[in-house]
């Protein structure tokens, strides 16, 4: 793993363990965020965690010169439609297959997501700063492709832990291990959609409307679901990997 990875990784996880860890001891006495606003300061700051890495570092080791420079690396628009026909593809991979499985529950009407995928910018979407940008991108310098994902995943995973044992997050009281398949699945999508199009703001707009997906279909929680959705966006992504880098597809 290279110097860069290494300080991201240190770099996100003590942050996020302060911050989450000051959320979870909260938690542990009875404090939750959906009565005791303050701790929305520790808990956003955790969730940026990879984000305010990946600037440090970034910039400790002068890979960017600046903020700007690094915004401007952060959210690289000018992309064909074929790329961005690929977020969507990926998009709907990730949740019809959890709704033939698991089943879901209506939530709200679909143009909602007109102003929902903008809010998940603060809502995970910036994290690709860091797991897409820096992480996914040092690994498969050193391992192929397929491992480099799943690293990538496992650390993505493991990152997550705190927020199941928070009060009035969305991950409470749900299921870690189904939550794992999940976050396998989506590693590999946005895997792809980074090694295909080069681009973080695609992998960021992916993360986007994912999240904001669970506000429209709210899928029943468990492993099926998660397990054959991570399957099939596993096969399907390591394909579309292997036509592009025969044909460029998207670049």
């Amino acid at each position: 793993m290279s110097k860069v990875s290494r300080q991201f990784l240190i770099y996100t996880f003590i942050i996020m363990t302060i911050c989450w860890g000051t959320c979870m001891i909260c938690s542990f006495n009875n404090f939750s965020l959906e009565k005791d606003y303050f701790l929305f300061v520790p808990y956003l700051l955790g969730g940026y965690s990879p984000t305010i890495a990946s600037f440090i570092v970034l910039k400790k080791n002068d890979k960017v010169k600046s903020f700007k420079e690094w915004i401007k690396n952060v959210f690289d628009f000018k992309h064909g439609i074929t790329s961005y026909s690929l977020v969507v593809i990926l998009s709907v991979l990730y949740v019809l297959p959890q709704c033939i499985v698991a089943g879901y529950d209506k939530g709200a009407p679909l143009y909602a997501m007109l102003v929902m995928v903008p809010l998940m910018l603060l809502g995970g979407g910036l994290e690709e700063a860091g797991w897409r940008y820096i992480l996914q991108s040092e690994l498969e310098e050193k391992y192929p492709y397929i491992v480099a994902t799943i690293i990538v995943s496992v650390i993505w995973w493991l990152w997550h832990f705190p927020l199941f044992y928070i009060n009035g997050v969305g991950q409470e009281g749900h299921s870690y291990i189904a939550f794992g398949f999940g976050v396998f699945g989506m590693a590999f999508a946005l895997a792809c959609v980074r090694k295909c199009t080069n681009s973080v703001w695609l992998c960021v707009l992916l993360h986007c409307i994912v999240n904001a997906s669970g506000g429209i279909y709210k899928i029943n929680d468990g492993i099926p679901g998660k397990a054959v959705m991570a399957g099939i966006m596993t096969a399907i992504t390591l394909l579309i990997v292997y036509l592009n880098d025969k044909k460029k597809i998207f670049r």
